[in-house]
């Protein structure tokens, strides 16, 4: 079955793309969920206007990108956990931590864009990449830090005195 792609479609293609499929995706996955549209003649002539649009709009989006990223490269956040002896953090710094503290300095960035493939879990620094678009990636800087853990002081043993008489 070919298709014409309505969205960006992950290991697929983009939108505007005309691509083959199973059947089976094409009629139960991309076509209910509006990603895409069957290949028909009068469907490809859609695609044309579709395409346009979609440069326009893809062009608009880079720019906003290549500003927001302009904005993002001199931020550095800071999170303070508790840690362990050996530098490992009893919880852990998620994607939706760093979009919310991004969001408490002002910038608005959806935390499925940040790319962290599992999340940190260990004190330092660490370069976490954000995809504002498909050809803008930015870097933030991101610093774990460990808490003062205070320890409970360890109870002496009483010397117990013996009386002799």
């Amino acid at each position: 079955m070919e298709v014409i792609l309505k969205e960006d479609v992950a290991n697929l293609g983009h939108r505007g793309d005309v691509v083959k499929v199973a059947d089976g995706y094409g009629r139960n996955f991309l076509l209910p969920r509006k990603l895409a549209l069957q290949a028909t003649v009068a469907n490809k002539a859609v695609v044309d206007q579709m395409k346009a649009a979609a440069a326009r709009r893809s062009a608009t989006e880079k720019v906003l990108a290549e500003e927001l990223l302009t904005k993002l490269e001199p931020v550095v956040l800071t999170f303070t956990r508790k840690s362990g002896d050996h530098g490992h953090l009893f919880g852990s710094v998620t994607s939706a931590d760093i979009a919310s503290e991004l969001e408490t300095k002002g910038f608005d960035v959806d935390r499925r864009k940040i790319q962290l493939s599992e999340p940190l879990k260990a004190l330092g620094n660490f370069d976490v990449a954000i995809k504002l678009h498909r050809e803008v990636t930015a870097h933030l800087k991101v610093k774990v830090l460990g808490e003062a853990v205070e320890e409970a002081p360890v109870a002496e043993p009483a010397a117990e005195e013996a009386v002799a008489e």
